[in-house]
């Protein structure tokens, strides 16, 4: 990438009014940041990506040999859910259990829902979408804290049909 590609993209993001801008390629790594409303500030970080090979081998099997205990135990707790259906995240966005900061949240564990009745709210790009359930059931665990990021397909709550 060239310097008038960086700086193509740089005036991109500023009229474009995001906050911040990340871009990661094979050799270079960029972040964008826009100052607050009106100071009108840009900072930019253009880094090269270190290319240490070696050492990101060595620690692989690191992660390896700690990821099959972690499954053991997660093992064990899919047999005590089999009866809950769960609801998971339809989008990638962050999580909200209210549909403001000042009212009560959507739903309570405990809580009896129907189809079509609204769980939560994630919020993407801005837009905040009303998550709806699918089922009938009670809440039986809310699985995300609220204002966590959450990724497509996580699940979000555990329901109980019967």
């Amino acid at each position: 990438m060239d310097i008038k590609e960086i700086q193509s993209l740089i005036k991109f993001v500023a009229k474009s009014g995001a906050s911040e801008v990340k871009l990661e390629t094979d050799d270079i790594k960029i972040t964008i940041r826009t100052g607050a409303a009106g100071s009108g500030t840009e900072t930019t970080y253009v880094q090269q990506v270190p290319m240490a090979q070696p050492q990101m081998m060595a620690a692989a099997p690191v992660e390896t040999a700690a990821a099959p205990a972690a499954t053991e135990t997660k093992a064990d707790a899919p047999a005590a859910d089999d009866k809950y259906i769960t609801i998971k995240s339809p989008i990638i966005g962050t999580f909200y259990r209210k549909p403001a900061p000042d009212k009560p949240s959507f739903v309570e564990v405990g809580a009896d829902i129907n189809k079509g009745d609204v769980l939560c709210v994630i919020e993407a790009m801005k837009l905040f979408n009303d998550i709806e359930s699918e089922v009938s059931g009670k809440i039986v665990k809310i699985l995300v804290d609220d204002s966590s990021p959450v990724e497509f397909d996580q699940p979000l709550f555990l329901v109980d049909p019967s």
